[in-house]
């Protein structure tokens, strides 16, 4: 197997914190989506890489055992046990310890010579996990309001998903099975995560929506009814009673986000008022103004 320097894939120092791995996963992710370089097969290979990289570097045992043994990782605990064996059955060779600093080439030598040059496959496969595969699935806001089936290709394969109303941005979901197949041994699983992008003129705040309503002035000192719509098109009617003040907030009860995976659950949607105050008022109106200033 090729040795992939997955540091370099990611463009991050051996010393990267998990923070730094995180946020250079996401900035390279976005860029070479295949949502995004529809027919670009460089993309599409960068992006696998990425995913690949992230899977091993995310993880801070995986990471360990890359950091060991390179690209021989997924072989850590059989090369371990052998080693275990080869001192136990040959005390005066040579000695291997945990402090011990191996280079690639020591491991792969030296696993090929315990296991017939086969990487440990033939006597432990039915142990070995397929690599997790790890993608971004991008949706809008108004795309989650209620659940939804959704074909998603991945490595020429279609997976058909029933995604939950709801779901959080930056949220990750499991699909098990759904990564490398390995003859003989356990699948690996498929790790999707959502890129919700806001599409509309309200703030998400989990299950609860902001919304800021202009209000004239009239209504806010008189009173009034207003009409506003909420996040799913729907007309609502709001009374606004005499003497609103500039930021003061409503709460609508039930009319936010979807509950993610509750059957019929709504956050609320907080709507916050913004006094307008009138422009170029006309003669009249300034004479009027002026004289309930001198009211007050």
């Amino acid at each position: 197997m090729e040795f992939k320097d997955y540091y370099k894939i990611l463009g991050v120092n051996k010393s990267a914190t998990e923070a730094e791995i995180k946020k250079a996963y996401r900035k390279l992710a976005r860029k070479h989506h295949p949502d995004l370089n529809k027919g670009d097969k460089r993309s599409s290979e960068k992006f696998k890489e990425i995913n690949e990289a992230n899977e091993v570097l995310s993880n801070p045992e995986n990471r360990k055992k890359y950091d060991k043994y390179g690209k021989d990782w997924k072989h850590a605990e059989e090369f371990e046990k052998a080693q275990k064996h080869q001192r136990s059955s040959q005390g005066n060779h040579q000695q291997y310890n945990s402090h011990s600093n191996f280079d690639e080439s020591d491991f792969s030598d030296y696993f090929s010579s315990m296991f017939g040059g086969m990487g440990g496959q033939r006597q432990s496969r039915g142990q070995f996990k397929g690599r997790d595969y790890n993608t971004v699935l991008t949706l809008n806001l108004s795309d989650i309001l209620e659940t939804q089936k959704q074909t998603l290709s991945l490595n020429g394969k279609k997976i058909r998903l029933n995604i939950p109303a709801g779901v959080e941005n930056n949220q990750t979901i499991k699909i098990k099975n759904h990564g490398e197949k390995i003859e003989g041994g356990i699948n690996g699983d498929l790790y999707i995560q959502f890129n919700i992008k806001n599409d509309t003129s309200f703030k998400r705040d989990k299950s609860h929506l902001y919304k800021n309503v202009s209000l004239d002035l009239y209504t806010a000192v008189l009173g009034g009814n207003i009409t506003i719509s909420t996040i799913d098109g729907k007309k609502v009617k709001l009374k606004v009673r005499p003497g609103t003040q500039n930021g003061e907030k409503v709460k609508l009860t039930g009319k936010g986000m979807p509950v993610y995976k509750k059957e019929g659950g709504f956050g609320n949607l907080y709507v916050t008022y913004k006094i307008e105050i009138p422009k170029n008022l006309t003669a009249k109106e300034k004479e009027l103004f002026t004289e309930l200033s001198k009211l007050r």
